[in-house]
């Protein structure tokens, strides 16, 4: 029977309303649900997902379901649960555990409640589930057909496991797939980590210095909104290549030490631990700003920040006032957690249209090869890639050239 810890069931109404909003806004998700309504690619199948249980991802998980799978979901953050959006799942059925504001014994439980569903598929953002897999839960490993994961530091730690030999079953990379990182990394991370800055301070951008500490393809979003919203932007690396290739984007490119007395606003987005730390902090002007958008709360260290203040309080919802030793102010967003979700309702539908559409197809994708592929880490198949991509362009109404034959030849022949 399906079963649910959510926060308050009572909410479901506005909870499926977001839900259909989005729902009218992603396209293509729309016509792989055709595709599985139709086809039941997960037919008998259960599987678990664990990602920030906002309307968007509520939406996945019903076109999985429609696909035929019984289907388990939990938060991958516990402030980006919305609570709503919860409740509104599991009145539809599905099972359900999670809510926002989670403490971590809490989400915990969470986590395992989906893992005593005996999942055959897991769909994953940032590996906790995995992880679990692979440590508390080994037993049920070999009940894994495989899974599917989202973020770069799942990623990470995937391929920390595949490099010790310890994978246990195939996952794919959905994070490497062209038309989840090009697009959800660059454009969605750049817009929803300044629509959750925004909203959560009530401060003008223009003007400001911002500071950008890591240049992959999410930092490049936020330096790029940063600067079309009139901020000045120093890029912070530790890539050389990187380094570069920002500075020929136009940015300063400095030591994050030379940066953390000129900055107004700083925004992590490395994947790394104490990226900002002590010594940032006792350079920091008085009122700098501290946002991540980073998938854990770890890039700024919030041990260090603590021990430096001498007060600190609730300035407003999701910001924390540090007053340091020499009265200078320094506020932290959203518990150092991931401010597009945990301080905003995260990126675009539209641009999760495409990450999630990868999602589905790449689940079905593992389903369809069961017992074919080796416990390993693999890309997504270009054919889905370029399936997302077609089905993108058709529902914006964009039509594109097709090379002749004569030109596929000529692409192909060495002799020129």
């Amino acid at each position: 029977m399906p079963g649910y810890i959510v926060r308050d069931i009572s909410l479901a109404p506005s909870g499926r309303l977001k839900i259909d909003w989005v729902r009218a806004h992603m396209p293509v998700l729309n016509a792989i649900r055709e595709e599985f309504e139709r086809d039941l690619p997960f037919k008998g199948l259960r599987v678990a997902l664990s990602i920030h249980l906002e309307a968007k991802t509520a939406y996945l998980a019903e076109v999985i379901r429609a696909g035929g799978a019984e289907v388990s979901i939990t938060g991958s953050n516990p402030l980006s649960t919305q609570d709503d959006v919860a409740a509104a799942l599991a009145v539809s059925g599905m099972n359900v555990y999670a809510w926002y504001n989670a403490t971590d014994a809490e989400y915990r439980t969470h986590l395992l409640c989906v893992l005593d569903r005996r999942p055959q598929v897991v769909i994953d953002d940032g590996g906790d589930l995995v992880y679990l897999l692979h440590t508390e839960r080994k037993e049920q490993a070999p009940e894994i057909i495989g899974g599917c994961e989202e973020t770069t530091t799942g990623i990470r730690r995937l391929k920390a496991l595949e490099r010790e030999g310890m994978l246990l079953f195939p996952m794919l990379a959905v994070n490497d797939a062209f038309c989840k990182f090009l697009f959800d990394n660059r454009y969605g991370t750049g817009e929803s980590a300044w629509s959750g800055i925004m909203r959560t301070t009530n401060l003008v951008v223009a003007g400001k210095t911002v500071v950008v500490l890591g240049y992959g393809w999410c930092g490049k979003g936020v330096a790029m909104r940063a600067r079309g919203l009139g901020a000045r932007v120093i890029v912070c690396e530790v890539d050389p290549v990187r380094a570069i290739e920002a500075c020929m984007d136009g940015y300063q490119v400095m030591g994050s030490e030379d940066a953390a007395g000129q900055g107004d606003i700083f925004i992590t987005v490395t994947g790394c631990r104490d990226v900002l730390r002590r010594q940032h902090f006792e350079r920091m002007k008085d009122g700098a700003v501290l946002a991540n958008a980073g998938h854990f709360d770890v890039e700024i260290s919030k041990p260090d920040l603590a021990g430096l203040a001498v007060e600190r309080r609730l300035a407003r919802q999701n910001i924390e006032e540090f007053t340091m030793p020499d009265g200078r102010k320094i506020y932290l967003l959203a518990e150092g957690r991931l401010v597009n979700l945990a301080a905003g309702d995260g990126h675009p539908a539209e641009i999760m249209d495409m990450s999630f559409a990868v999602q589905a197809l790449s689940a079905r994708y593992i389903v369809e090869n069961s017992g074919k592929m080796e416990k390993r880490l693999y890309r997504v198949p270009e054919e889905i890639d370029r399936k997302v991509a077609d089905l993108k362009l058709k529902s914006m109404g964009i039509k594109i050239d097709s090379l002749t034959e004569e030109q596929e030849s000529y692409l192909n022949e060495w002799r020129g």
